[in-house]
């Protein structure tokens, strides 16, 4: 075993040994042109020898693996002991004598930097900064020693225990190392960050300094002096007020120098360019300036940028989150984006574990540019906003001519179809239709015909989701409520009127499943046994227990009935690898039991006829105003036209992605039953080991049964880390996140803005819910949330109001809002932190605001 490495000899490949800020050291020293302070490294063998000597740490590490992260006085008791023991543990005489012998070579007396060094930090995909230990200026053999033993135990400080709780990492899969380097009588120190931390722009470089070590800047006791750089040039400076040195002026006393001249922090990033490209990502680079040579002294990736799409195309390019258009933000395993990608017609970037749509064409187009900002802009106001800002930013997007061919933008040519129910009722018996047909077809279909069939079945799915008339029927239904919202506002100064006009509107199959779970509490209200039971569920086979209670099997068949029509949806469900309600029907038991508590008996229908005779005399009322202008007659039919329109049209919008997700269901349970008998022949480890193959990576694995296992592994660990990014809205080929803005005058002091979807005002308790299992509702409780997809529409039936952090006036989760009548505002902007759970809230669904009323509670 060595105990001891130089840094000379380490590099990336040494991580093992030498933890994530050890290799990265020892290869940075590598680089030409780099220069890094001469030092060695107690290796993690040394580490775990010492560990060895304490048996002792062995149940105190099985007690801290089981701890609930969330307690924070049991995780900070266990880690404190823990860390004392290690403290204490003798160092032997041979490794010691290692490291003074390392320690010499640097020269007696030498001020030090001991710096820890875990296996998991300074990692491209987590860099878990700032969780263990440093020490700076330590001198002479015992003193190093024992900050040695010190950096060790900082393995178990309670933010590094809580950051491997979290992130469920074995306790005893962690090495530590110990960097040990020679210290630097720096003339001024500080950070280079090669990508913008707070855009993520990859083209500009910040760079902040103070005199002396860069230790008073990481623990912010000094104003720092900050640049920006882009292509070479200084963008930005800002100054310390304090004076930071006197250096001599040319004509004659003193003046006030910064910690950095500007020629300086050109240099400075250029260096951390050169990093930047040996590493293949952008760095986080901590550096001292020493007789007016740069040291660097550590660098690590930046991991909290969002990634940048892969494209061949020339010139900035803008993308558009598809995820804040369908309702789910988290990222998408492969296989998940494989399918997507098969869906859709149109290729998408992806980043991150999602889906961006490549608008640059559309946006450079005078011809298309003004279809596209309108449409985007009422449904997402905040994504039209920064598209506004790339139009207007000179020279980033080079103008097509305007007389080149326009692309089509989707919702701007004014739909032609008549208003029809028939219309309607037919698309829905074809797609209900072709889903039966791909159910016959693909049960009895196995291995690569398997595979074959699946892929092939796409273009029926694609030839259903995207069937000329079924697009001509939603955008009819979309215009014409865009027509009623801009005519109505204009005539009779109504805000918003579509939306009480579109309250149980036919066919809406979302909506349609918060009524029928009502239906569901219905049969299992009357009998006490089994809702105790349900109460206290915890597996997914409970259906199979529930025949021996009073009222069980009645219970059971409502229950069953309702996972055979809508068991195919689920949180996230455009990714396929999403768990269906069909295989964790305990996702659906928090929602029901609040539907068996709070409703009553034959609620489901009374909701609907309430929604729809409110609806009819809203027509009523709006007509009747009508024909009391002038040219009021003909106002009034061009209105009527328009509602019976949006009427007949506006829920079959829904219904479209129905079939789609019970498409993929069928999909899933083949290809799941299809990699269980991969593992069974030993092709796979684990049966979810598919979603991380693209489906034709999986079409070649079932065809050749093998498998790269190591790919699988890897892809794993990248989604882990694009679980913590948040994507933005809108996203530059430069790596930008652009953000847009509410361009309002118009709220009350501290007031959230957002979009109003959903007409009316509502006061009430908020209850922050992050997952649809944790729902505890109440009576005139206030749903906050960060989204909502169709999933969690069964939940609408029991709130009074709704508020999202994403969202348009055409989704999922408005659509519903306004059919139940729930005054909602959505994209509120970090809603579930500045909204605590428990307080009282306004919802003004008509303003598109949300006041909280006791921020002092």
């Amino acid at each position: 075993m060595q105990y001891v490495l130089d840094l000379r000899e380490i590099d990336l490949t040494r991580t093992a040994a030498a933890g994530g800020k050890g290799a990265h050291l020892g290869e940075l020293s590598r680089i030409d042109g780099v220069r890094v302070p001469p030092g060695f490294v107690v290796t993690t063998d040394a580490f775990r020898r010492v560990l060895r000597d304490a048996p002792s740490l062995d149940d105190r590490l099985d007690r801290l693996a089981h701890l609930d992260p969330g307690d924070r006085d049991a995780v900070r008791t266990a880690a404190a002991e823990i860390r004392r023991t290690v403290e204490g543990i003798a160092i032997p005489d041979d490794l010691a004598a290692a490291i003074t012998g390392a320690l010499a070579r640097l020269g007696d007396g030498t001020p030090c930097a001991v710096r820890s060094s875990a296996t998991t930090e300074d990692q491209p995909t987590a860099s878990s900064a700032g969780q263990q230990d440093s020490y700076l200026d330590v001198v002479g053999a015992s003193e190093v020693l024992a900050h040695v033993s010190r950096c060790w135990a900082s393995l178990f400080t309670e933010r590094a225990v809580t950051y491997r709780l979290h992130g469920a990492v074995d306790h005893r899969g962690v090495g530590m190392a110990v960097v040990v380097q020679r210290m630097v009588d720096a003339q001024a120190a500080g950070v280079l960050f090669t990508a913008d931390p707070v855009t993520g722009n990859r083209r500009v470089a910040a760079v902040e300094a103070v005199p002396g070590l860069g230790d008073a800047l990481v623990s912010g006791r000094v104003d720092v002096d900050g640049w920006t750089v882009r292509d070479g040039g200084i963008v930005t400076r800002s100054i310390a007020p304090e004076p930071h040195a006197l250096r001599a002026a040319p004509d004659g006393g003193t003046r006030e120098q910064p910690a950095l001249t500007d020629d300086q922090v050109v240099a400075l990033v250029e260096l951390g360019r050169r990093i930047e490209a040996h590493f293949g990502h952008p760095q986080d680079i901590e550096w001292c300036l020493d007789d007016d040579c740069v040291q660097i002294v550590q660098s690590r990736p930046i991991t909290t940028l969002f990634p940048v799409p892969v494209t061949d195309a020339a010139g900035n390019r803008v993308y558009v989150s598809v995820g804040h258009q369908q309702m789910m933000t988290d990222p998408m395993t492969p296989l998940g984006l494989s399918v997507w990608q098969l869906t859709t017609p149109r290729p998408m970037a992806e980043a991150g574990g999602r889906l961006f749509a490549d608008v640059t064409p559309i946006l450079a187009s005078p011809a298309s540019r003004a279809g596209l900002l309108d449409v985007v802009g009422r449904s997402d106001p905040l994504i039209g906003d920064a598209l506004q800002n790339l139009v207007a930013r000179d020279g980033f997007l080079p103008p097509l001519p305007d007389d080149g061919p326009p692309t089509a933008v989707p919702g701007v040519e004014p739909a032609t179809v008549e208003t029809d129910p028939d219309l309607v009722t037919a698309l829905v018996r074809r797609n209900e239709e072709s889903v039966a047909a791909a159910e016959r077809a693909i049960r009895s279909t196995s291995g690569t015909a398997l595979l074959e069939f699946v892929l092939a079945d796409f273009q029926e799915l694609r030839r259903i989701l995207f069937d000329p008339d079924s697009t001509q029927v939603i955008m009819a239904g979309m215009q014409a409520s865009w027509w009623l919202d801009d005519h109505l506002r204009e005539w009779l100064g109504e805000t918003n009127a579509a939306d009480t006009l579109t309250q149980s509107v036919p066919h809406n199959v979302t909506s349609e499943m918060g009524l029928a779970l009502l239906d569901v509490a219905d049969a299992v209200r009357p009998h006490p046994d089994v809702v105790a039971f349900l109460q206290d569920v915890e597996d997914d086979d409970f259906l199979d227990r529930m025949d021996g209670l009073a009222g069980g099997p009645e219970a059971r068949a409502a229950i069953e009935g309702y996972l055979d029509r809508y068991g195919a949806r689920c949180v996230g469900e455009i990714d396929i690898t999403r768990p269906r309600w069909s295989e964790r029907p305990t996702t659906l038991l928090p929602v029901l039991l609040t539907d068996v508590r709070n409703a009553a008996a034959g609620d489901g229908p009374r909701r609907f006829e309430q929604g729809r005779q409110e609806a009819q005399a809203k027509e009523r009322e709006v007509l009747e105003r009508l024909h009391a202008l002038p040219d009021g007659a003909a106002k009034a039919a061009d209105t009527k036209r328009m509602i019976d329109r949006v009427r007949t049209f506006a829920g079959y919008r829904e219904y479209p992605k129905f079939g789609m997700v019970r498409r993929y269901a069928l999909y899933k349970r083949a290809l799941l039953a299809e990699a269980g008998r991969l593992v069974r022949a030993g092709v796979l480890d684990d049966v979810e080991d598919v979603f991380f193959l693209r489906l034709q990576e999986l079409h070649d694995v079932v065809r050749t049964q093998q498998a790269d296992l190591g790919l699988v592994r890897r892809r794993r660990e990248e989604f882990r880390s694009y679980r913590a990014l948040t994507p933005p809205r809108v996203l530059t080929s430069e790596g930008e996140a652009v953000a847009g803005a509410y361009r309002r005058t118009d709220l009350p002091a501290g007031a959230l803005a957002g979009l109003p979807v959903s007409v009316g005002t509502v006061e009430g308790r908020a209850r922050v819910v992050l997952d649809l299992a944790d729902a505890d509702l109440e009576p005139g409780d206030i749903l906050v949330t960060a989204y909502t997809d169709p999933s969690w529409s069964p939940l609408f039936v029991a709130i009074a109001g709704l508020v999202t952090e994403v969202g348009g006036r055409m989704t999922h989760g408005a659509v519903v809002a306004r059919e139940y009548g729930l005054p909602a505002v959505v994209g509120v902007e970090h809603a579930t932190r500045l909204i605590e759970d428990g307080q009282r809230i306004r919802v003004d669904g008509t303003a598109g605001h949300v006041e909280v009323l006791d921020r002092d509670r």
